[in-house]
């Protein structure tokens, strides 16, 4: 895995289409489910009930959607360094999807694309396509274009 580093905000101006990552695999077990579900109160059965999802669609436990999502904030920083700058604003995200569950004991990863870089708000605006892979997987867990705001 390597990061790619620029020096400056403004050295971000022209990047579209750099590929970024991939990151190292992260394995979502049933511990990080758990948490996920505690700090969100979401304690839906296919994700905290090991038996009865043992029973149900995927054969056993699955990661939430929003836990998937979430991973995009770990992995973002290490495909993504801006150097630098006064501070980095999480601005949002858009066209959010989950096209494959992650079940316990997966092992999940990063992939990266800027498809986006412009000047806002006194600082520069970079949209990053971000895929979070499954291994083995045909499809991505999570597809989303994260947008943040880089201030000098």
């Amino acid at each position: 895995m390597s990061t790619k580093i620029y020096n400056a905000p403004a050295d971000l101006l022209g990047s579209e289409t750099t590929q970024l990552g991939p990151t190292e695999w992260v394995l979502v077990d049933q511990q990080r489910i758990n948490q996920f579900a505690d700090a969100t109160g979401d304690h839906q059965w296919i994700h905290v009930d090991e038996a009865r999802a043992a029973t149900g669609a995927y054969g056993a436990t699955i990661a939430h959607g929003y836990l998937t999502l979430s991973m995009a904030n770990y992995f973002l920083p290490q495909m993504l360094r801006v150097e630098n700058i006064s501070m980095g604003v999480n601005y949002g995200a858009e066209n959010l999807r989950f096209p494959a569950v992650v079940k316990v004991n997966s092992l999940v990863r990063g992939v990266g694309e800027i498809i986006k870089v412009d000047s806002a708000k006194g600082g520069i605006r970079a949209v990053v396509r971000i895929k979070i892979e499954v291994q083995g997987g045909e499809r991505p867990a999570c597809v989303l274009d994260t947008i943040s705001i880089y201030y000098p």
